[in-house]
């Protein structure tokens, strides 16, 4: 039997309104289970204003979670730290302590596993030069081991020094371990040159979250490993928001615009060196499958210094998002002020009802953010909040052209500070696997208030009468890119 033209068509139009029905009655079972609200709205209205690719986007990129292997192999590592730091963070208990304290240590404990430790010591780097010339000469000091992970680790005159010292290392017998990311790397031409200089130095080196779909290597492509981290003899570490590259990225619109990127990096020495070489271990052990058992475990001894530090892991491999969590209740804890430093700030709800009820509260909230940005969306993302931000009575930085202001970091009244890769957006809340030390002593805390400073220096204060003033059309691209933004 044979179907005439119009009837064909008819039945071909039937089905799809069928199928494009079912997309949409089936997105709104699936999609706003487990997610926040306004990601769950966002995800529904790509579907429905474009069914067919819509799904597909929600499909590659809507499952913001590591394979399960990856989630057990976490799950495991955490269960180590815990069972062989038992009672260390009880040590280090003392009176002085404001009472907010406690509860949040023990909310990242619970979350990260890592326990807060006493008897550190630790220096700021704010220029990007005196960070890598540390790590060099920390390389090249090494006697037993060497790890390095970087989200972008890429081969440049800038970055040559850094390399060859790892070649040095690796020649005189030290362990040498490398971990770079994949896709965050791929785009820069020293990319390949760094891996072809490793291989040649007899350097072991994997590649983070490698997005290889003919290898079977294959997750959410956008997911991240986006940690900067050194750690030589388990002895010095170094970790902050810097990654392994020229500043001006090896783009030449870069250069021609003089675009050059501030970052900061820490250099701890300490018990909690091994914490964040626990880190190291438990990506190395990811990617590997090689458990470096011996060099997972955070010393039990105090040392000499005088700051306690606990390490805070975060991304997809955990079921909570440990950073997010932790600058909510240090926000809410805080009684007289909080400054936060991020080029990227995109916060969820929480966080920025928990901002905007500081400020309205009478704590001084100040942001710091770059007055341009080399990520178009975020951009104009973030720009989206300045007007609520600026109501409830936070002061907004904005650092100037042409450097980006790359650092991250968290003060809160005269306690504490937070350093590390994580932004105040939801990428890092979500997609990124992130490091994040939370470090309570007064030395930290000047030298890290006293950077702010210079920050504040090299800034203009954006008020709400000149945010009012921009553009209509600027205005209506900010709050799309705010939609997007929660696509997660």
């Amino acid at each position: 039997m044979q179907l005439d033209g119009g009837l064909l068509a008819f039945l071909v139009l039937l089905a799809l309104i069928v199928v494009d029905l079912g997309i949409r009655i089936g997105a709104l079972i699936v999609v706003p289970r487990n997610r926040r609200p306004q990601t769950a709205v966002a995800w529904l209205l790509a579907i429905y204003f474009i069914p067919y690719f819509g799904l597909l986007f929600f499909l590659v990129f809507g499952r913001a979670r590591l394979p399960r292997t990856r989630r057990n192999k976490q799950r495991e590592i955490n269960q180590y730290i815990l069972d062989t730091t038992e009672g260390i963070d009880r040590v280090q208990i003392d009176p002085p302590w404001p009472t907010w304290l406690e509860p949040v240590v023990q909310l990242n404990r619970n979350l990260g596993s890592m326990p807060l430790v006493g008897g550190n010591v630790a220096e700021l780097y704010d220029h990007d030069q005196d960070a890598l010339d540390a790590m060099t000469a920390a390389i090249d000091a090494a006697e037993k081991t060497v790890h390095a992970e970087f989200y972008i680790l890429s081969l440049d005159d800038t970055t040559r020094p850094f390399f060859e010292a790892l070649a040095r290392a690796r020649a005189r017998g030290v362990v040498v371990r490398v971990l770079l990311d994949h896709l965050g790397n791929a785009g820069y031409p020293g990319f390949g040159p760094a891996k072809r200089m490793m291989t040649r130095a007899g350097i072991e080196w994997h590649l983070m979250l490698p997005f290889q779909p003919l290898r079977g290597r294959v997750q959410r492509p956008d997911l991240r490993n986006h940690r900067k981290l050194l750690v030589v003899d388990g002895q010095v570490a170094f970790t902050g928001s810097q990654n392994v590259i020229e500043e001006p990225y090896q783009k030449r619109k870069n250069r021609k615009k003089g675009l050059r990127w501030r970052d900061f990096m820490a250099r701890f020495e300490g018990p909690v060196v091994a914490g964040i070489d626990a880190l190291f271990v438990t990506d190395w052990y990811s990617e590997t499958n090689e458990l470096l058992t011996r060099e997972a475990a955070p010393v039990r001894t105090v040392g000499d210094g005088d700051l306690d530090c606990q390490v805070v892991p975060s991304g997809p491999g955990f079921s909570d998002e440990n950073n997010l969590k932790m600058f909510n209740s240090l926000v809410y804890a805080a009684q007289e002020r909080i400054h936060l430093v991020s080029p990227y700030f995109v916060p969820d709800s929480s966080m920025l009802y928990a901002l905007t009820t500081a400020a309205q509260s009478g704590i001084e909230v100040q942001l710091f953010v770059s007055e341009i940005s080399d990520q178009f969306g975020v951009y104009h993302a973030q720009r989206s909040y300045y007007d609520g931000l600026l109501k409830a009575g936070v002061r907004i930085f904005l650092y100037k052209a042409p450097t980006i202001l790359h650092a991250k970091s968290m003060t809160i009244d005269d306690e504490l500070s937070v350093i590390g890769s994580s932004n105040f957006d939801m990428r890092s809340f979500s997609l990124d696997l992130e490091i994040s030390v939370m470090v309570r002593g007064a030395s930290f805390l000047r030298r890290l208030r006293a950077i702010e400073d210079d920050f504040r220096a090299n800034s203009s204060e954006l008020t709400l009468e000149v945010w009012r003033r921009r553009g209509r059309w600027t205005s209506i691209l900010d709050n799309l890119m705010r939609l997007t933004a929660v696509l997660q």
